[in-house]
């Protein structure tokens, strides 16, 4: 049986924001949409996945607003629509929400292409993954059903049109945008008043997925980084709310555990890379990182564990011991030693 959150409503002066949970992937994956009243013409933040049942609960949850809550609010009342990163949890339910609203669409420029040209980003991005996989030398039988996973939902989204950007530190009435790259190239975090809306950039109990530039550029984890250094010392913020999971009451300390959990991740890649008698692939790495991961997890750990690989590589801790095989063969799994 589903079970969703509540609708909660969070006030920073005279703005109201709600939070409506949808159901972003089957297994009861919740991701959130926001409504901000009082900032300007009624805007949604985020809409979901449009898999499943997100679009139902999207619907359900802004007439909610109107039957639970009393606001003079219909649907045709959103004026627009902010995705804060193209990932589909966030972006996938854009043209049902636009078809129902008539809403503008504003995404950050780094991820317009994702809305704009869907299908040619799929292509691309499926290729630069298959070279990726390749290169961190997942067996072809594994390779093949990771890309058919990776490909799944894929298909359900068609490219819809933007009509404004997101920009880094431009503001629209109230809100005010932030480029926070790594988790997503184009991903930004909303300030609006004294609530921050940090989407994936910054959640209550993960650490959000990183892959690695390698596959997509302005993603890797020192993009990430950089930006979680960036959003430290943004002020005069008293809550944050994440695209997933619970409100954020400590900024500052938060982001503190999420960079001590990727230096954890950074010593445990050096230690695996130590005791180990010989050169290692990503691949390799993965399966003593992660032992118990299945099926589409195992691609997601693999991207995790690549991002950090990447990023040792960069600052000079590791280095590629089979140049030899590299030169000679077109597309060879790296296999990395310490510097």
């Amino acid at each position: 049986m589903r079970s969703l959150p509540a609708i909660e409503r969070f006030d920073t002066g005279d703005i109201r924001i709600y939070r409506i949970p949808v159901e972003a992937f089957p297994g009861n994956f919740i991701a959130y949409a926001f409504v901000v009243l009082g900032a300007g013409v009624p805007t949604l933040v985020d809409t979901g996945s449009g898999l499943g049942y997100s679009n139902d609960d999207l619907l359900d949850g802004l007439n909610a607003l109107h039957d639970n809550f009393g606001e003079p609010l219909a649907l045709t009342d959103i004026g627009r629509i902010f995705v804060t990163h193209g990932h589909i949890d966030h972006f996938g339910g854009v043209g049902f929400a636009q078809e129902r609203t008539g809403a503008k669409v504003g995404i950050h420029r780094l991820d317009r292409r994702v809305l704009i040209a869907y299908e040619e980003r799929v292509a691309v991005a499926t290729k630069d993954l298959r070279v990726y996989l390749d290169r961190a030398g997942v067996k072809p039988s594994l390779r093949d059903t990771l890309m058919a996973l990776y490909g799944f939902a894929k298909k359900e989204f068609r490219s819809v049109p933007v009509d404004f950007s997101l920009e880094d530190e431009g503001e629209i009435d109230a809100f005010r945008f932030y480029h926070t790259p790594g988790h997503c190239p184009g991903q930004v975090c909303i300030q609006v008043g004294d609530i921050l809306l940090s989407a994936d950039h910054i959640l209550s109990r993960t650490t959000p997925h990183q892959s690695p530039e390698s596959i997509t550029n302005y993603t890797g984890l020192g993009h990430y980084f950089d930006a979680l250094t960036r959003m430290e010392r943004v002020e005069g913020v008293r809550l944050t709310l994440g695209g997933h999971e619970d409100p954020i009451h400590d900024l500052a300390g938060r982001i503190q555990e999420i960079r001590a959990s990727h230096q954890r991740k950074l010593s445990r890649t050096l230690d695996i890379i130590t005791a180990s008698p010989q050169p290692m692939t990503i691949s390799d790495i993965s399966k003593v990182m992660y032992p118990d991961k299945h099926a589409y997890d195992v691609l997601l750990a693999l991207e995790e564990v690549g991002a950090h690989v990447e990023y040792l590589d960069e600052y000079g801790y590791l280095a590629v011991s089979n140049l030899d095989e590299l030169e000679r063969e077109d597309n060879p799994p790296l296999k990395y030693a310490l510097a």
